[in-house]
């Protein structure tokens, strides 16, 4: 047993001596788009993420019209078809990939470092981003996959839940919404609708690119103006409103004919930013974020085996993202799980951790760090989130810094402050409890 101990220890400690936190370097384009660049020369190949300000937050009462918009720009740009786009990028062995969260609508490429395969990459990425087609046909198509997808979720409890939790805990604000929409609204969605959004959202003053990869200054820079030169100005878009804070508690309980029940709780949380944010993230990390080992896995998977998995999270977005804890447990057994979730908060809230707990918390984020930038889709994932929410340029190489700050008192101090436990939204989906809620 003492031999590979031994060795994994020489492992480690060779590790943290050559591991090199990668510095972030950043300008903007010609035509005004922000640019971050990390340099990785190990692999020939880049990474690159086109980010715009285009999240389900920008739906304006149009739920769906973010994700639609942002679905269709792969199925047909510049008079390539869906399937000449998707040919297009396999003969080149390049990997084209698009999603929607709430703040964020992002377009990401991954290509070989080639001249000959990452210029016409780039060229069909920036047809895509700036010159979409949505022809008719592929607008119904995907319009369509999309109602298909909401009603499968309208069966799936861990959706319900979350819809269920998001409306309850953001009520009129534009982060109620899930990025998919409903049925209802998506069946109203028009092409006009989805052109529209794009001329407004899909400009340089709303764009950040992003780029990991085997590249010097100067070739990451005509990547950058290539990318996104045929994009219009446009103009950023407007601060979206603050998140209220709930002035009571809610309970919404959900009949569904499942085995078990799937449980949400909390509450508006962290804007990305705060202060705060990194007491938060530690004090959490020890309350529910570190898997088997957290207080509330502990209370309820190990003393009481009421739930095989339990966590709790803060979501930081744009502004206020929510305060969750979640688990699913056996319809019999809700009642008693729910005791034991609010009891786990309540105490962590009035006795906060101990110093045993902050410092096995502080090496298990610490020491974890490095294998969380080790590759580039790590690294151009933290690039992204530090250029859109306009982080610290040093966020990386002082994350560490950071978590070591954190004490006892700071954690206390901000979650009596930020968690209010009278003020909970609780959503409940399966047999536990008869419905109050549709």
């Amino acid at each position: 047993m003492k031999f590979p101990s031994f060795f994994t220890f020489i492992f480690l400690l060779f590790s943290s001596s050559t591991f090199a936190i990668p510095t972030i370097e950043h300008w903007q384009t010609d035509n005004g788009t922000r640019v971050y660049f990390v340099p990785a020369p190990d692999l020939p190949m880049v990474d690159i993420e086109v980010v715009f300000d285009a999240g389900s937050a920008r739906d304006n009462e149009k739920p769906g019209l973010a994700s639609l918009t942002n679905g269709l720009l792969s199925e047909g740009a510049g008079g390539y078809s869906a399937d000449q786009v998707a040919e297009k990028f396999d003969n080149l062995g390049a990997k084209i990939s698009n999603w929607v969260s709430l703040d964020m609508a992002t377009v990401s490429l991954r290509s070989l470092s080639e001249t000959e395969v990452l210029q016409p990459a780039l060229k069909m990425l920036a047809l895509l981003l700036a010159k979409p087609d949505f022809d008719e046909t592929s607008f119904e198509r995907v319009r369509q996959q999309t109602l298909v997808t909401l009603k499968y979720q309208q069966q799936t409890p861990q959706n319900i839940a979350q819809k269920a939790f998001y409306g309850a805990v953001f009520g009129t604000h534009p982060y109620a919404t899930l990025s998919t929409g409903t049925i209802e609204s998506v069946e109203a969605l028009t092409r006009d609708n989805v052109k529209s959004f794009h001329s407004r959202y899909y400009a340089t003053k709303n764009a950040l690119v992003t780029i990991v990869g085997a590249l010097d200054r100067k070739a990451a820079e005509n990547v950058a103006n290539m990318v996104v030169k045929q994009l219009p100005t446009g103009k950023a878009a407007p601060a979206l409103p603050p998140v209220a804070q709930l002035n009571e508690a809610k309970r919404i309980d959900i009949t569904h004919p499942s085995t078990q029940t799937h449980v949400l709780i909390g509450q508006p949380g962290v804007a990305r930013g705060d202060p705060e944010y990194f007491t938060l993230y530690v004090g959490n990390y020890i309350l529910g974020g570190s898997g088997l080992v957290s207080q509330l896995a502990e209370e309820v998977r190990e003393k009481r085996g009421l739930a095989y998995s339990t966590y709790s999270h803060f979501f930081p977005q744009r502004v206020a993202g929510p305060f969750m804890a979640s688990l699913e447990t056996r319809n019999d057994q809700l009642t008693q799980a729910l005791q034991v979730i609010q009891d786990t908060l309540r105490n962590f809230i009035e006795k906060g951790p101990s110093e045993s707990d902050l410092k096995k918390a502080k090496q298990g984020i610490t020491g974890s760090f490095p294998l969380r930038i080790a590759a580039n889709s790590n690294i151009i994932s933290y690039l992204s989130t530090i250029g859109f929410y306009n982080l610290p340029k040093d966020y990386l190489h002082t994350f560490n810094k950071n978590v070591e700050a954190v004490t006892l008192e700071m954690i206390k101090e901000a979650f009596r402050r930020r968690v209010n436990l009278d003020k909970l939204v609780t959503v409940t989906v399966g047999k536990g409890k008869k419905s109050t809620a549709k």
